[in-house]
């Protein structure tokens, strides 16, 4: 599927690197979003990821060029799909704006084609309800940074054959991404709901005061991030034994926060319109110009653990 020509509707933070990706691994990609300053702004966004690349010591100039002159940006949607033998939607996170997208592009491209979607929480079986040819619709759903962090989760619905799941698995492969296939369709997919149940934990012990926001973090990237970069949380339950891990567990357990509130101080945060890097202001602090830097030094830490632990493992059959 090297020259397969790939097509990416959605350009906004997770369309652009998903179309790096693909582009990166030889494949014409045909681009299109809604936004002009989106479809002006994407070849600059792909600009900057590459040159940390570069400086990263895993691309040169020249690939870096050939990434770039492999993606070409549309001023319309059929145009950019209607040769496509693989789509990705990478819209924004509402069911009814997925469904409509897929049953207008089924419309325009072959009937081959695999029509994927990166959402992050909806199942394929509601966002292909109004297909055709539901067969071909699959959840390919990537982590942010996609053109970095290696997972994408592959999920099929109700209806899809097991031969769309199958050849988005190895396509995935091809380009040097880590796919996992679940078994099961289910809300938030498998990595979500383990970050929620997590997330549920950490804005707890934040909102009752027990550390300070860098401190949290602080331990986490120590530890539990630290261990889990190089293994699984099953694997680390193995080597701990699960005798251990089982007498921890019947403890903590009914300890550990279980209710669906939003904790205050994060609901406060939200109503003050502190949401993050892209408000300047969420649990950190955030100036215009140190925005970028933070951006850059993550990147740039993904990137060396990509390096590390990705780059020279076998990802094809």
């Amino acid at each position: 599927m090297k020259s397969q020509t790939v097509a990416v509707v959605g350009l906004g933070t997770m369309g652009h690197g998903i179309a790096q990706a693909f582009a990166a691994a030889g494949h014409p990609v045909r681009c299109y979003d809604e936004s002009q300053p989106a479809r002006d702004s994407i070849s600059g966004r792909i600009e900057s990821n590459l040159r940390q690349r570069i400086q990263a010591g895993m691309d040169t100039p020249d690939s870096a060029r050939e990434t770039l002159e492999r993606i070409t940006v549309f001023s319309s949607e059929r145009e950019a799909v209607e040769p496509a033998g693989f789509l990705t939607e990478a819209v924004r996170e509402d069911l009814d704006v997925k469904r409509e997208l897929f049953a207008r592009v089924e419309t325009s491209v072959s009937r081959e084609t695999i029509l994927a979607s990166n959402t992050s929480s909806f199942p394929m079986t509601e966002i292909a309800r109004d297909l055709l040819h539901p067969g071909r619709a699959v959840v390919t759903h990537w982590f942010n940074p996609p053109h970095i962090v290696p997972l994408v989760e592959v999920v099929p619905g109700q209806r899809t054959t097991e031969r769309t799941a199958q050849t988005a698995v190895d396509v995935l492969k091809k380009i040097g991404k880590v796919p996992v296939r679940l078994k099961k369709e289910l809300p938030g997919f498998l990595v979500n709901r383990i970050q929620v149940a997590m997330q549920r934990e950490v804005w707890d012990l934040l909102d009752r005061g027990v550390a300070e926001p860098e401190d949290i973090d602080r331990a986490v990237r120590a530890s539990v991030g630290f261990r889990l970069a190089a293994t699984g949380p099953l694997s680390v339950r193995d080597f701990g034994g699960l005798d251990v891990s089982a007498l921890v567990y019947g403890i903590l357990v009914p300890e550990i926060r279980s209710d669906t509130e939003l904790p205050g101080s994060i609901r406060k945060l939200v109503e003050d319109g502190h949401y993050g890097v892209k408000t300047g202001r969420g649990f950190h602090m955030y100036t215009p110009g140190s925005i970028d830097q933070v951006r850059n030094r993550r990147d740039r830490l993904f990137l060396a653990l990509l390096k590390l632990l990705y780059e020279d493992e076998e990802t094809s059959e």
